[in-house]
């Protein structure tokens, strides 16, 4: 080979080895880029999603709070869950709910006769506990006083026929009529016994509100990703795709046998 032709090659060689470390830079380039694109995407989410977190929950209402009252029969860590079932049931079922929550409302009218039967026979105790999350997202007082509302209704010994007539009467999510306590009192009427003088008083006065404040930081210290966040002794059913309420009801009679 002669040398003009070995020469040829030589800078052919080298003219490849120079594109590919181009290349190759270009490469590194492109991958920072979209890395860095990443990090700002996701810290991006990460920043709506801690405004998010922050405001849920908090409300417009500037009523200064006051002391601290349980309704009647509450049980659990700092008095915060409402009880209905008998003690010796086998299963209990926690419900973190918002009466202005969809969802809820959803998950309610799907289940509610399974758990009136399951909590009737003895075999299931549902712990309650009220949230004020779309307060927070959709502004206003409704969760709140709502909740306030159905506290007054368990001190009259009325909590589940009451919170049934919440749900079934529940504005949508944007109005927030449950705001109005005349609106709460008539919802009373509904409920036999308990529309009295002493539901009015507790109503109006927000007896229970600042109990209602802090069942809300318990359920934002929680790590809940929402409402209604449903939990069987303890396992979040409410994620499981394929519960029902025949499946709800097939595992608290088995956890009852």
């Amino acid at each position: 080979m002669s040398e003009k032709n070995r020469q040829g090659k030589r800078t052919a060689r080298e003219k490849l080895a120079a594109e590919r470390e181009k290349q190759k830079s270009r490469d590194q380039r492109r991958r920072a880029l979209i890395v860095g694109a990443t990090v700002v995407c996701v810290l991006g989410l990460a920043a709506v999603i801690g405004v998010v977190a922050a405001n849920a929950g908090k409300d417009d209402g500037s009523d200064a709070a006051g002391p601290v009252v349980a309704p009647s029969g509450a049980q659990g860590k700092d008095s915060l869950a409402i009880p209905v079932g008998k003690e010796s049931a086998k299963s209990t079922l926690t419900i973190w709910e918002d009466f202005r929550c969809p969802a809820c409302k959803g998950f309610e009218l799907a289940y509610r006769d399974t758990v009136h039967e399951l909590t009737e026979s003895g075999q299931l105790k549902v712990e309650y506990h009220l949230a004020t999350i779309i307060d927070g997202n959709m502004r206003g007082t409704g969760s709140r006083t709502s909740a306030n509302a159905a506290a007054c209704a368990q001190d009259a010994g009325k909590f589940t026929p009451y919170h049934d007539v919440l749900y079934d009467n529940q504005p949508s999510e944007t109005d927030d009529a449950f705001a109005d306590e005349d609106k709460l009192l008539d919802l009373a009427g509904k409920v036999d016994g308990l529309d009295t003088t002493l539901f009015q008083e507790c109503v109006k006065n927000g007896k229970h509100n600042s109990w209602v404040e802090k069942s809300n930081k318990a359920f934002q210290s929680g790590g809940f990703s929402g409402t209604p966040t449903v939990l069987l002794d303890g396992k979040n059913i409410y994620q499981d795709q394929s519960m029902t309420p025949a499946k709800l009801k097939q595992m608290v009679e088995d956890a009852n046998k």
